[in-house]
Formats: C-alpha cells, structure tokens, sequence
C-alpha cells in the first residue's frame, strides 16, 4: 500500500492545501493529513476547528485519513507504515527550505518526500497571508474551502 503523510498545521486550511491533496490522491492508496501539535505555538484556530477544517473538506474521499502527532513527523511516519511525507512548493524560498527538510528526513528515515508544485493561481496563497486578512476584518473567502468560509468558529 502507498501511503504518504501530508503534516502541516493547517492554520487554517487553505486552497494551495487542497490543490496539493487533490492533485496526489491518484498517486496514493491513502494520505494522512497530520495535524502537528506544537504547545509553544500560537494558533488562530483551535485545534478542534483545523480538525473541523480536513474532515468536512474530504469528508467525501474514503483515502483521506485526518489525525494529530507530536514528535518527528518520520516517527510518525514509521508509526503509521507511511513511505512517503507530501508537501507543496509555492516559490523557490520554499523548496530551499523543503528540500533540507526532505533531505534530513531521508537521512534519517529512508522516507521520501514527494513534492508538488501549486497550480497557477494558487502560489500566493498562504496560512499565514489569510489569518493576516481575516485578522484585519478583510474578505479572505477566495483563498480556502467551504469548511472554513461556512464555519462558524
């Protein structure tokens, strides 16, 4: 079985998150998406709410599994028998920090990471670019999935 690992905070789920998902699910039996939990930082959603955000999002897709970790997200992996950790490039500042990322993971795993590139028209969407508009009252609707423009959180 291929199974591959897609960790991130999901702060919240955005349209570059589920144009990556979208685009891998031919190439996997099943992806995690992993909810990393960090108590050092500080999210705008709870934990419950980014939870909400993948499971009403894929709630749809029997190859989507949606769960939380701590720790190394290769121990992770391994717990989980995934061969595989997904991630998203949007520009070259990504992949360089990806691609160190990827590399220690190998190095220290044998895990793969399998990188996808955003469609156009997606690169500019970010985490941390809709919490700034939604912070500042803005209208942040065109850059994520129903799930978080109907929440209600």
């Amino acid at each position: 079985m291929r199974k591959a690992v897609f960790p991130g905070s999901f702060d919240p789920l955005t349209l570059g998150h589920t144009d990556i998902i979208e685009r891998a699910l031919p190439l996997f039996d099943e992806i995690i998406l992993a909810i990393g939990t960090n108590s050092d930082k500080k999210y705008m959603f709870s934990l419950e709410e980014r939870l909400y955000f993948l499971k009403e999002t894929f709630k749809e897709e029997p190859k989507i599994v949606v769960t939380t970790y701590s720790g190394l997200t290769v121990d992770f992996c391994k717990e989980q028998e995934a061969g595989f950790i997904l991630r998203g490039l949007r520009n070259s500042k990504d992949l360089e920090f990806e691609k160190t990322i990827g590399q220690t993971n190998y190095l220290m795993s044998g895990i793969d990471t399998v990188f996808f590139i955003n469609a156009s028209g997606k690169s500019h969407i970010s985490s941390t670019v809709v919490r700034d508009v939604r912070r500042h009252g803005g209208d942040y609707n065109f850059m994520v999935p129903d799930a978080v423009k109907n929440s209600k959180f």
